[in-house]
């Protein structure tokens, strides 16, 4: 390597257009999931703990569909807002192939059939007790008894027109289970994105209350997602999941865990995804908010700190702001 003054690194740096010409990372409204909150009626409902974020009936989640194709927004993540009489212990509307969730998909590829659609196979949108799965009276979460039923939902998903279904439940072995089912019954080309490290994090409290599942959650969800503190274990996770037939993994949070992110994909050199969670999205609204620091800055330099990580894509509640950025 040159020394000072032969090598000046600042050379590169100093015209706009160098320093596109030299950019080792490229972010593009391609890299964006968009997740949208869906309820029942004809109605946008703001949720007050995700500023600029609200539930949409059916008519207003065809309209985002619509908005992210024209913004160049590959893919839209669901999660519905399940209304509380339908809510049970075993979650069974999950598997109710006209639950709201099975028919935003239908109405989203009616209209906008060029659009990807991810959708969320976990059952705390279901549950009365705000679990991912079925307990037991100890209030544990059943690992085998919960994957059966997330291959049925996966199924009913896939079958009312999911591209990807993304199993965030952290039960061990049901992405073998869920391809397994796909395969038998046609749906080959359904993807799995895997959440393969999920963690039991404290960045979740704005989105358990867009899908109303704050208020029912009895207890911790720490036996099935994962310690804070662990890095190799989220490598296992991964290699299950990849060896059961994960098309991608997901690491969820985003920013707190870049490191997880990036030995994941220099391990693996698979498709890694990160979800910029409720919890980082209201961070960056209340920091812009209180003054310490700009929005559109903040937006886009987050979401390069995980394309520079090795991400292929972010699912993150500022994919429609940044893509508007990114496309000028």
């Amino acid at each position: 390597m040159s020394h000072y003054p032969a090598l000046r690194l600042r050379r590169t740096r100093a015209s706009e257009w160098s320093r596109r010409m030299h950019a080792e990372t490229v972010l593009t409204p391609a890299n964006l999931i968009w997740p949208l909150f869906v309820t029942e009626g004809d109605t946008e409902e703001p949720i007050a703990s995700l500023p600029g974020v609200s539930r949409w009936g059916l008519n207003g989640i065809v309209e985002r569909a619509r908005e992210a194709r024209d913004l160049g927004i590959p893919c839209l993540a669901l999660f519905p807002n399940t209304p509380r009489e339908l809510r049970t212990d075993d979650g069974r509307e999950a598997l109710n192939p006209d639950n709201l969730m099975c028919r935003a998909i239908r109405a989203i590829k009616d209209a906008v059939p060029d659009i990807g659609i991810l959708t969320d196979v976990a059952l705390d949108p279901y549950t009365a007790h705000g679990h991912d799965g079925i307990v037991d009276a100890q209030g544990y979460v059943l690992n085998d008894e919960t994957s059966a039923v997330l291959v049925d939902q996966a199924l009913v998903q896939a079958e009312a027109g999911a591209d990807i279904v993304a199993p965030s439940d952290m039960m061990d072995g049901r992405v073998g289970a869920i391809r397994a089912a796909l395969e038998a019954n046609g749906h080959v080309n359904v993807q799995i994105m895997a959440y393969a490290a999920k963690y039991a994090s404290a960045f979740y409290g704005p989105f358990r209350d867009a899908v109303g599942s704050r208020g029912l959650l009895k207890g911790d969800k720490k036996t099935y997602q994962m310690d804070p503190a662990n890095a190799e274990e989220a490598l296992r996770e991964v290699a299950l999941d990849i060896a059961e037939g994960a098309d991608s993994v997901m690491v969820k949070p985003g920013l707190p865990y870049l490191d997880i992110i990036l030995r994941v994909k220099s391990e693996f050199q698979v498709p890694v995804f990160a979800y910029q969670v409720s919890g980082e999205y209201a961070m960056i609204e209340a920091a812009a908010a209180a003054g310490a620091g700009e929005r559109e800055a903040l937006v886009l330099e987050t979401l390069m700190a995980f394309r520079r990580a090795g991400c292929s894509g972010v699912l993150t509640y500022h994919a429609p702001l940044a893509a508007r950025l990114l496309g000028k």
